[in-house]
């Protein structure tokens, strides 16, 4: 019966644990980014920002908003716990992101 018990939790645990490594693609990105280094929020406030991704470690932000990733560069953890916070992330998004994190201008980290 333990066995029984221990091979059903491993079947559980398989199939609820990803097959593979979810990429992006990302606008104004010559290559897509694998998500596995990022914590991902859905966002669900009723405007068109729809997920935030961040990699902390390397400051690096990306954003869906309608059906298109946007990606911002050496962005700060408190910003982006702004964004998620806000009534309206897209709003927050435009007053205080976007073009202050522009990757032309900041580092591009490699995945």
């Amino acid at each position: 019966m333990k066995k029984l018990v221990l091979g059903l939790q491993a079947l559980l645990l398989l199939a609820s644990s990803p097959l593979y490594a979810e990429k992006v693609h990302i606008k104004y990105r010559d290559d897509d980014v694998d998500l596995s280094t990022f914590v991902c929020t859905n966002v669900d406030k009723g405007d068109n920002a729809r997920r935030v991704c961040y990699d902390k470690a390397n400051g690096y932000m990306v954003i869906k908003l309608h059906n298109t990733y946007y990606h911002h560069c050496e962005i700060d953890e408190a910003t982006v716990k702004g964004l998620l916070a806000a009534d309206a992330p897209e709003d927050y998004y435009h007053a205080s992101i976007r073009g202050q994190f522009d990757c032309r201008t900041h580092r591009v980290p490699h995945y």
